[in-house]
């Protein structure tokens, strides 16, 4: 696996170096660090002053390198590299632009199957005035992305969020075949709306109900059984969970209550109409998610 980590300095984005020892075991073949000096926002801030803008660029390109050079030390030590023969190929890139696009980019121009970056949690409002890095990386990156929450090294808990479809099933086989350890216990998780409204479920009686219910959650049974086989043919401890509820609101607070340490969700590739629009469910569980989440996105099933 090839993994592009954006890193800026932060505690946020140290624990997403910090969780590349989650992947330890699995020894990806390439890791780039990466640092954005978003050279834009600096032209703004100096306005016309050119000597100005050219020595706050000079200290903050030397910040980046050192920055670049103390992460690689650390990422070493989170793949257990640091004091043996290094079976990853490490590289580090300064780079230059709008933080976003040029992460994205890089993550195109690498080659990339995962993006790692931290995220420092933007409340509802002010994240959808401003829109976070991580989430306009997330929304337009063509490889998965995942975006650290908290300090996740070691991954014990890890829920799967899962519906009928191609994303899905693409997004159980890489948490199988590429990040997983042994010692995770996966719990797959899916909700699914009910079929009647409101105002519908007030003149139909419980058996009613119950027919017209009985074949979304049968459909829902077979889809997560299936993924649960395929984990457990594979030595993973599962547990499964299937709700009739709301599908956002269902996932988080389970994932509140159980307290795992990542959720993992397929995305579907998005076209450029659709990228300019919130609200898919996707968005919206990277949004309220209290744990680290990863998006998987440009995997085949």
């Amino acid at each position: 696996m090839r993994i592009l980590c954006a890193i800026d300095g932060s505690e946020y984005s140290q624990w997403g170096i910090q969780a590349l020892e989650a992947f330890a075991s699995r020894e990806p073949e390439h890791v780039t660090l990466l640092h954005v000096v978003d050279k834009p926002a600096l032209q703004a801030l100096t306005g016309k002053n050119a000597l100005g803008e050219r020595r706050a660029l000079a200290a903050l390109e030397k910040a980046g390198g050192i920055l670049l050079r103390d992460a690689s030390r650390s990422a070493r030590v989170a793949l257990g590299q640091a004091t043996t023969a290094p079976r990853t190929k490490f590289q580090t890139i300064l780079a230059h632009g709008p933080l976003a696009s040029t992460i994205v980019k890089h993550a195109r121009r690498l080659k990339a199957s995962l993006i790692v970056m931290g995220s420092r949690g933007l409340s509802d409002i002010q994240g959808f005035l401003l829109g976070s890095v991580s989430r306009q990386v997330a929304s337009t990156a063509a490889c998965s992305v995942l975006v650290v929450k908290q300090p996740m090294p070691h991954l014990l808990h890890v829920a799967l969020a899962v519906d009928d479809s191609k994303p899905s099933r693409a997004a159980a086989k890489f948490l199988r075949s590429r990040i997983l350890p042994e010692s995770a216990t996966v719990t797959i998780l899916t909700s699914v709306e009910s079929p009647v409204t409101d105002f519908a479920a007030r003149y139909l009686s419980e058996s009613q109900l119950a027919e017209l219910k009985r074949p979304v959650m049968e459909r829902a049974t077979a889809l997560v059984n299936g993924l649960r086989d395929d984990f457990i043919k594979e030595g993973y401890p599962v547990v499964t969970q299937i709700q009739m509820n709301h599908v956002i609101d269902t996932i988080v607070k389970y994932i509140e209550a159980n307290h795992d340490q990542l959720l993992v969700i397929g995305a579907r590739d998005l076209t450029k109409t659709e990228r300019l629009h919130l609200g898919s469910v996707s968005e919206s569980l990277l949004r309220h998610a209290p744990c680290s989440v990863l998006i998987v996105r440009g995997a085949r099933a």
